[in-house]
């Protein structure tokens, strides 16, 4: 690291795993001076504790941004390069900029500035543990909005990930718009549904 950096954030995601909904990044830059006490990885978080460190993280973070990649971004990138436009979009919507990016993983984003990638950083690394709330909550967010225009998948209680029940679900009714239609299970469900999406 040398000595022009100055502001280092830290970036995860969320929802690589689900078989529907959106992928999702956040970017964090911690204040030293407003320190946030209890990050860890969102994944060893109580959802009520998530939910409480969201709303920290936003109040004292020096900055922060979330972003996405569509269904339809997954399906035309594939789900890696999907995720890391979403990590680049959050890093580039962060104000003020980062002068370095740690990014959860073993790759990087195509970005203008230094990255380092850490594996398993979220448990290692508080802005990128802060990235990590700020991304689950927000596609928990997400996909408890969409369960309501699709109900039946229940995606407010798993998120769109291949639950026993998301799995008995998506063979009984079909996938609907907001699965992702290369992934295994979906594709199997849309054969055995004739190809047809539930788009009530």
């Amino acid at each position: 690291m040398t000595a022009s950096v100055k502001l280092i954030c830290g970036v995860d995601e969320a929802g690589r795993g689900p078989l529907a909904g959106p992928v999702v990044a956040a970017a964090v830059i911690l204040d030293p001076n407003r320190p946030i006490s209890g990050l860890k990885d969102s994944k060893k978080l109580t959802p009520v504790n998530r939910v409480r460190l969201a709303r920290e993280i936003h109040e004292k973070a020096l900055a922060w941004a979330v972003a996405s990649a569509s269904v339809e971004e997954i399906s035309q990138l594939n789900i890696l390069h999907a995720t890391m436009l979403a990590m680049r979009r959050a890093v580039l919507a962060l104000s003020p900029s980062a002068d370095m990016a740690l990014i959860d993983g073993n790759r990087c984003p195509d970005l203008a500035i230094p990255c380092q990638a850490i594996v398993k950083g979220d448990a290692l690394e508080p802005a990128i543990s802060a990235a990590s709330i700020l991304a689950k909550t927000t596609r928990d967010k997400e996909m408890a909005r969409l369960a309501d225009i699709y109900p039946g998948y229940g995606f407010e209680r798993h998120s769109g990930y291949p639950t026993p029940d998301h799995l008995a679900a998506l063979h009984a009714l079909g996938p609907c718009q907001v699965h992702r239609l290369d992934f295994g299970p979906v594709r199997r469900a849309a054969i055995t549904q004739n190809s047809t999406l539930n788009i009530e």
